[in-house]
């Protein structure tokens, strides 16, 4: 057989068979006079095992091994490997369509895709206009991507229903445009640092800071210099206070 011949046979290309001689997978055949490759059955069972193999999810290198294996003990070790894989992809699409199917059935928000928890404390948060409380929201969906928040969530819970947060977020949108040294920063950072729940602190693994450094920095440098103040001095109050 010639290589179209082959390749037609088992139901690859010629290129594929190409591809598996330059891979060492498969033998260089026997050639003609006329410089035609020239294969045999044998070479076609060869070549039907490689497709089945690689159909299999196996990667070229894994085939090489499998096929340099007469007695097949590599082949059983392999697919046993494969299997397991294929049993770990399966769960994780399977946790995939879980989470899929929970967004599906939450109303829809600016900040979707996030998770049903986060989703359901944003739908009970009270409408503002608020650019300060559009920056938590921010910092939630952050918070979000970790997979940690569920319990910092439900700590939060109650101030949905605090109308006094709504007076407070008013308050340090005032801040915007001041200086550092606004005599309105010190009182308003304590009052903030006071609303937050003492089971939120206990949600955080930092030994009772709200954020990590990283994270306090980059929080600290999207807020103007006066506002900036203010959630500084209220970061370093709830680290004095700590966990609950």
């Amino acid at each position: 057989m010639r290589i179209g011949e082959i390749a037609a046979l088992v139901g690859l290309t010629s290129r594929a068979v190409r591809h598996y001689h330059h891979r060492g997978l498969l033998p260089e055949p026997t050639r003609r006079a006329n410089g035609y490759r020239h294969y045999s059955v044998r070479d076609a069972v060869l070549l039907a095992r490689i497709r089945r193999l690689t159909e299999l999810g196996l990667g070229l290198d894994e085939v090489r091994d499998v096929l340099a294996d007469d007695a097949g003990r590599e082949l059983a070790e392999v697919l046993d490997e494969l299997d397991a894989d294929l049993a770990r992809q399966e769960a994780e699409i399977g946790a995939r369509r879980r989470r899929l199917a929970e967004l599906r059935e939450s109303p829809p928000s600016a900040e979707a895709p996030v998770s049903p928890a986060l989703t359901r404390l944003l739908g009970s948060l009270p409408a503002t206009d608020s650019p300060t409380a559009a920056k938590d929201r921010e910092l939630l969906t952050l918070i979000d991507t970790t997979g940690d928040g569920d319990r910092i969530y439900a700590a939060l819970r109650p101030l949905t229903r605090d109308m006094d947060i709504l007076a407070l977020y008013r308050r340090l949108d005032e801040l915007v445009d001041a200086a550092p040294g606004d005599p309105r920063i010190a009182p308003l950072a304590q009052e903030l640092a006071a609303a937050v729940p003492a089971e939120v602190l206990a949600a955080f693994p930092t030994e009772g800071r709200p954020v990590a450094a990283g994270l306090g920095a980059a929080l600290l440098a999207d807020f103007p210099p006066a506002q900036a103040e203010v959630v500084q001095q209220m970061l370093e109050a709830l680290t004095e206070r700590g966990p609950a």
